[in-house]
């Protein structure tokens, strides 16, 4: 019949050696299916079946007999797999035996002691060794409650070593889901057990049996002997005989064992405080461990062994005990003391802290550590802070990068930008600064930085601390109850209030030691000292300030991601509402000085609308200026807008016309200025980023004062058409009210100053024309009643025309400055002066002013010299008949010439002086009169072409 597993092999033993009764382990392969398929088992020769305990197919447990081999192998043998094998071998140690008598220097098991008497060991009860499953087969514990077997089984018990052992109990209990099969398994198993149990009991009988009738023999004797001396105690009798001899016997014993005794009593004494060593030796050694522990940093098995310790020996009236319990309380104080400490010290993490608490917790240290630890954790954050301004004041802070290459440490807020910003006109800055520039960071910047950091660091663990203080997480992890959870809860409610105003204090003075570095006269008089102190730091600009804004709008997104209620944030939003305000209005305070510096960058080159660069440069300063205010506008989430503020509003609007007046003083500046004035440096160099400059501008070019102020009337009619209306767009897209008025009071200052200017050109051509007519026509003692008849019109007249065209392509399309010569040569003969001009006309150097002058300066120009003609007629007593054809042919010859520009003022003036002369009669005179209109128009025809309006074309470049 073939067997179904493989046979037993064993290939470990643990341990390895030892006396008998040494209770082992032994490990292998195919031990068993069950308790009931293990039939054999040997050690060293010796059958410990009776001992053993089926574990597993792996594994067997069993205690080794007083074998007869020193050394042997393990021997399994199974109903299924046979006689077994073995890789190793168990050692048997056999202890030397010792007599009362002898003196040993080791301790002496006595389990099993030496009789003396028999010469034998005496043997263990098999009841002492019983097995915990007595059954045999797999335990399988019931899900009944035990009140309810208690309740059903009243008086009796499972345990089957008790006297009110109830086998149905324990069947219910642990082998409840067994099978029929496997209880029948079980029934043969006790039968077997007993049946072993019983041969054990009857071979222990046996092995004692010649004790037994020895014991029986000398009882015997004496009761006969007794019996025939019979029960009085007299001299000579067996009784005192006996009692004699048993009287010197104890007392030579005495004698005899006297020092063997007393050793006894020693070495029980002895043994009596080792036992008590061994087994108090856990609280003997706690104060050692407790320091070892401490040192090693392991606090968990401490707090352990001191629950351990206190719930065995709190209570405890043994002297000793108590006198050791009390130098465990003295060293676990000391670890309060230190955990504390180590609580309270910062920095610290959140991990730790919670760590600690729990400890402290553990424990049960006085007071609440947890609430100490937030309280420490509360004033540090603000030492933290008071530290950081601190630091900054007394100078230890050294701004990042160096100062810029002109000495200027404020940071424009058009530095920051683009220059190559796409405006409607175009073109970039004149002199953009070089890349070159570096900018010290401000103290302030820095400061407001390392103090958002030191917040946003250092608050959301302290808010998760206090989370996990409300919610009992610090002394469980998994959130189960427990007294110390609802203790810290209650504690935590108790506190909600103080806790608030901790938070309240953090944001207050987070907003204050920032109100003290940007916003000082916000302040109270008494907090200046606490939170001032920045008077001698550089004075921020829009740019510094825009960045301040990005900063603490980012501390007050992270602590309100950390779901701070808002009402604890207010004070930050308030704070975010004035740093926006006061960029606002530093940045357009900082632009106006920004915009009294464009008057330096002026160049005087004009392009074919008859401007310069100024009016794009001053729009695209503004624009820029728009650009960096962005972010301080935007409107984040519970923020206002701060344009639709009253009292902002009209601040902004008065700052923004101030700017408009301040570049508008620029161009009357310019005006003013004398020819020393002008830096010539700035002509000499070319714009080439746009098409419409010359490309031929001479070097050492300057205009005179008279082109500066038609440049200037130029650029102001462009404000006014065009510049000024851009930039109410750009207003109102960022977001700005009331460009209505400011668009209004900039164009009535701009006329005004357009309406100076204007009168001071005419002022500055007219009055020099209009004063050259009278010496003009009675030069040569010209007289109006004495003169020749008329042969064409006087070089007066000629020169004056000249003059009226030298302002005209002044204004529309002249030279820069014509040779005297060319304007006030009238001694050659007009034909010669004609050449001469044309020839220096075409050699000058021209540029364009604005075209939208012509009309505007002649018909001023005309009306001066047509007035200054018709007083000078009226004043003429009489005329001979040569004298009023000449005075009619001139003033008809100027009328007709300058005809394009005349209004009704000067056709006026041309009338009146007309009506002064005296009429012409005869044909002939008339038609001399033609003649010599045609005369002059035809040799004047290339100087007055000028005048006519369909020969003005744009000058192009």
């Amino acid at each position: 019949m073939s067997r179904a597993r493989q046979p037993p092999l064993v290939t470990g033993i643990s341990p390895k050696e030892g006396a008998a009764w040494t209770k082992v382990t032994i490990r292998g392969e195919n031990l068993g299916t069950g308790p009931a398929d293990l039939i054999g088992l040997s050690i060293c020769g010796h059958n410990c079946l009776l001992t053993a305990e089926w574990m597993s197919a792996s594994k067997i447990v069993c205690r080794v007999g007083p074998a007869k081999d020193d050394k042997g192998e393990i021997i399994v043998t199974t109903k299924s797999g046979g006689l077994g094998t073995s890789t190793v071998s168990f050692k048997l140690l056999r202890p030397e035996r010792i007599g009362i008598l002898d003196q040993s220097a080791v301790w002496v098991d006595e389990m099993n002691y030496y009789d003396m008497r028999t010469d034998r060991n005496k043997g263990i009860s098999p009841l002492s060794l019983r097995p915990s499953n007595p059954l045999g087969i797999d335990i399988d514990k019931g899900k009944i409650p035990q009140s309810d077997m208690e309740l059903t089984f009243p008086g009796m018990s499972g345990d089957f070593t008790s006297e009110n052992f109830s086998a149905t109990w324990y069947l219910i209990e642990n082998h409840a889901g067994s099978s029929f099969e496997q209880l029948k398994i079980a029934a043969s198993n006790l039968k077997k057990q007993a049946t072993k149990k019983n041969e054990g009991s009857l071979a222990y009988v046996k092995g004692g049996l010649s004790t037994f009738f020895e014991a029986q023999d000398a009882l015997a004797a004496i009761h006969q002997r007794l019996e025939s001396d019979g029960t009085e105690r007299v001299e000579g009798s067996m009784t005192q005989r006996l009692e004699n001899i048993l009287n010197r016997a104890s007392d030579t014993a005495d004698t005899l064992f006297q020092e063997v005794l007393g050793r006894k009593d020693k070495a029980d004494s002895t043994r009596n405080a080792l036992n008590v060593l061994q087994r108090f030796k856990f609280l003997f050694n706690l104060p050692l461990n407790i320091e070892r522990n401490i040192q090693k940093g392991d606090y968990d098995v401490v707090i352990n062994d001191y629950e351990k310790a206190k719930s065995l020996f709190g209570n405890t009236e043994v002297p000793v005990f108590k006198k050791v319990y009390a130098e465990v309380e003295t060293r676990i104080g000391a670890l309060r003391s230190l955990l504390l400490e180590k609580l309270l010290q910062t920095p610290s993490t959140l991990h730790d802290q919670k760590r600690y608490i729990r400890y402290l917790s553990d424990l049960h240290a006085p007071g609440d550590p947890a609430w100490q630890c937030i309280y420490a954790q509360h004033k540090w954050i603000l030492q933290l802070m008071q530290n950081c301004r601190e630091e900054f004041i007394s100078g230890q802070r050294v701004g990042v990068g160096a100062l810029d290459l002109e000495g200027d440490t404020r940071l424009l807020a058009l530095g920051r930008l683009s220059h190559t910003a796409s405006l409607k006109r175009g073109g970039s800055l004149r002199t953009p600064r070089p890349s070159t520039w570096r900018f010290e960071t401000p103290q302030q910047v820095q400061f407001v930085e390392k103090l958002s950091d030191v917040v946003i660091g250092q608050l959301p663990n302290f808010w998760k601390l206090w989370i996990s203080y409300v919610n009992g997480s610090l002394f469980s992890e998994t959130g189960e109850k427990s007294g110390q959870v609802e203790k810290s809860k209650k504690n935590a409610r108790q506190r909600q209030n103080d806790f608030k105003k901790m938070i309240e204090e953090i944001t207050n003075r987070l907003v204050k030691l920032i109100r003290g570095a940007l916003l000082p006269t916000t302040l109270p008089q008494g907090e200046l000292n606490l939170f001032g102190g920045w008077e001698n730091k550089t004075e921020l600009t829009g740019a510094w300030l825009t960045q301040i804004i990005h900063t603490v709008r980012a501390c007050h997104d992270a602590l309100s991601s950390m779901e701070i209620p808002n009402d604890l944030l207010q004070v930050i939003h308030d704070l975010l509402l004035e740093l926006r305000v006061h960029c606002l209005m530093v940045t357009l305070l900082h632009t106006t000085e920004d915009v009294k510096r464009l008057a330096e960058k002026e160049d005087w080159v004009v392009d074919n609308e008859g401007i310069t660069a100024l009016p794009s440069q001053f729009e695209q300063c503004m624009v820029q200026m728009l650009q960096s205010l962005k972010e301080p506008l935007e409107i984040k989430s519970g923020e206002i807008n701060v344009l639709q503020l009253d009292q902002v509003q009209d601040q902004a609007a008065e700052l923004i016309v101030s700017i408009m007046k301040v570049f508008i003083n620029c161009l009357e500046q310019l005006s003013t200025k004398t020819d020393r004035d002008i830096d010539t440096s700035h002509n000499i160099a070319m714009d080439l980023s746009s098409p419409d400059r010359f490309t031929g501008i001479q070097e050492g070019f300057s205009p005179t004062s008279e082109q500066r102020l038609l440049i200037i009337l130029s650029n102001c009619q462009y404000l006014e058409r065009h510049t000024f209306l851009n930039l109410a767009d750009h207003f109102e897209k960022h977001g700005f009210t009331g460009t209505e008025k400011i668009t209004r009071v900039s164009v009535d200052a701009v006329r005004e100053l357009d309406r100076k200017l204007f009168e001071s050109y005419i002022e500055r051509r007219a009055d020099p024309i209009a004063g050259s007519l009278e010496p003009g026509i009675y030069a040569g003692y010209f007289d109006w009643r004495d003169c020749q008849t008329p042969t064409g019109v006087r070089n007066y007249l000629k020169e004056a025309l000249v003059n009226i065209i030298t302002v005209h392509a002044e204004v529309r399309a002249a030279h820069t400055r014509l040779p005297p010569s060319a304007v006030h040569t009238v001694s050659l003969p007009f034909s010669s002066f004609a050449s001469s001009f044309h020839h220096q006309l075409s050699l000058s150097q021209v540029f364009t002013v604005s075209k939208d002058l012509v009309p505007r300066v002649l018909s001023k120009i005309v009306e001066s010299v047509a007035d200054e003609m018709c007083r000078l007629m009226q004043c003429v007593s009489s005329f001979s008949k040569n004298g009023a054809l000449q005075a009619r042919l001139e003033l008809c010859a100027l009328r007709d010439a300058i005809a394009a520009y005349l209004n009704a003022e000067s056709n006026a003036s041309f009338k009146l002086a007309l009506d002064a002369l005296p009429q012409l009669h005869s044909g002939a005179d008339k038609k001399l009169l033609e003649e010599l209109l045609n005369k002059f128009k035809s040799s004047m025809q290339l100087q007055l072409t000028c005048f006519q309006p369909s020969s003005v074309q744009p000058v192009k470049r």
